[in-house]
C-alpha cells in the first residue's frame, strides 16, 4: 500500500513547543515543509509535549535532523515514523485542530465547519506553511485584545498587521472595523501566498479600500506601500520581542497620535522589556492580556513622530 503521507512524532518539553510557534527556520530548507503540530498528550504532566510533523513523502534524513532540531530535549530518542495511509495527510492534520474560541471568534479549519457555536465570528485557518491557526496563546491573545477594543467602541480606520502569516488577525479586525482600509505584511512571500488564499476561503475582499484588504510581502514597515498608508491608527504585531524591540522606532512612525498599538509574540518575563522600548517612543501601556506564558500588549500614542 502506497501511502499518501508520513506522520514523524517526537517528545518535546513545553518550552520547545512555544518556540515553534513562530517562524521556523530549520524547516525553510525543506520542500515541501512539513505542517507541524504541538500539543499536551496528558495535562496531568504539563511539560511534557509531543511535537508531529506531517510530510507528503516519507521524511529522509535531512527532514528528520531538521525536525530534531526542534526538540533537542529528545536527543538519543528514537522518533516513531508512521504512514499515513489512504487518507490525506493534510485532512488528518485539519481533523487533529480543535476550533479555538477567543471571544466572539470561532478559528476553525476546514474539518471543523459543522462546529461553529451560532452567533460566533467564523474564520476558517487551515494548517500549513504559515504561521498563525489561532491555536497559539498569541495569536488567541490578539484576537482577545481585539474585541476588547472593539468592546471599548475604539473605531479604527486605517489598520495594519505587520508579521501576518496566515492573515488571520488582518481577518479579524476587518469583521470588527469593516469599513476600515486594513494592510497586511509578512518578510515571507509564501505566508502572503497562502494569507491571499485564506482571504478568498473567508469572503475578505482585497485591494486598498475601505472594506478591503492589502497584501505586502515585506520586513517590518520600510515598504513604500506600507509607508504610503501610514499613519495608522491600529498597528498589530505579532512576531517575537527582539524584532518588536528593534522595530519600535519605525512603528513609532508609522502610527498616528493617539493610535493603538497590539504588540505579541513576547513571554511575560520579556514584558518590561518591550514596554519601555515602546514608550521611550512616547507610547503608554493601556492593558495586557496574559495567556499561559505569553503577554499581550496594547499601548496607545500619545505624541507625534513622523516619517524622518
Amino acid at each position: 500500500m502506497s501511502a499518501s503521507g508520513w506522520k514523524l512524532s517526537l517528545p518535546c518539553t513545553k518550552e520547545e513547543a512555544e518556540q515553534i510557534a513562530g517562524e521556523v527556520p530549520e524547516m525553510e530548507g525543506l520542500d515541501p515543509p512539513p505542517v507541524l503540530m504541538t500539543s499536551e498528550p496528558d495535562p496531568a504532566r504539563p511539560d511534557e509535549w509531543r511535537l508531529d510533523a506531517y510530510f507528503e513523502d516519507r521524511p529522509d534524513s535531512e527532514a528528520l535532523a531538521a525536525v530534531r532540531a526542534l526538540a533537542p530535549s529528545a536527543a538519543g530518542v528514537e522518533p516513531r515514523i508512521e504512514p499515513l495511509g489512504d487518507e490525506d495527510w493534510l485532512r488528518m492534520s485539519q481533523r487533529e485542530l480543535e476550533p479555538i474560541l477567543a471571544g466572539r471568534f470561532c478559528v476553525h479549519t476546514s474539518e471543523h465547519r459543522k462546529d461553529v457555536p451560532a452567533g460566533a465570528i467564523a474564520l476558517q485557518i487551515d494548517a500549513g506553511r504559515a504561521f498563525g491557526t489561532g491555536h497559539h496563546e498569541t495569536t488567541t491573545g490578539c484576537l482577545i485584545a481585539l474585541e476588547r477594543l472593539r468592546e471599548a467602541g475604539i473605531a479604527f480606520a486605517d489598520i495594519a498587521d505587520i508579521g501576518t502569516g496566515t492573515g488571520l488577525l488582518a481577518f479579524a479586525a476587518l469583521k470588527l472595523w469593516p469599513e476600515a482600509k486594513v494592510v497586511a505584511s509578512d518578510i515571507d512571500p509564501v505566508s502572503i501566498e497562502v494569507a491571499e488564499q485564506n482571504a478568498t476561503i473567508n469572503a475578505v475582499a482585497l485591494g486598498s479600500g475601505a472594506g478591503e484588504l492589502e497584501l505586502v510581502a515585506a520586513p517590518g514597515v520600510a515598504h513604500e506601500r506600507l509607508r504610503a498608508r501610514a499613519p495608522y491608527d491600529l498597528l498589530i504585531a505579532n512576531i517575537l520581542a527582539g524584532p518588536l524591540i528593534a522595530l519600535a522606532p519605525d512603528f513609532a512612525r508609522a502610527t498616528a497620535p493617539g493610535g493603538r498599538i497590539l504588540l505579541a509574540g513576547l513571554l511575560a518575563s520579556q514584558a518590561e522589556d518591550v514596554t519601555a522600548a515602546y514608550r521611550r517612543q512616547g507610547f503608554a501601556r493601556i492593558f495586557a492580556i496574559e495567556r499561559g506564558d505569553w503577554t499581550i500588549l496594547v499601548m496607545r500614542k500619545r505624541r507625534a513622530t513622523g516619517w524622518q
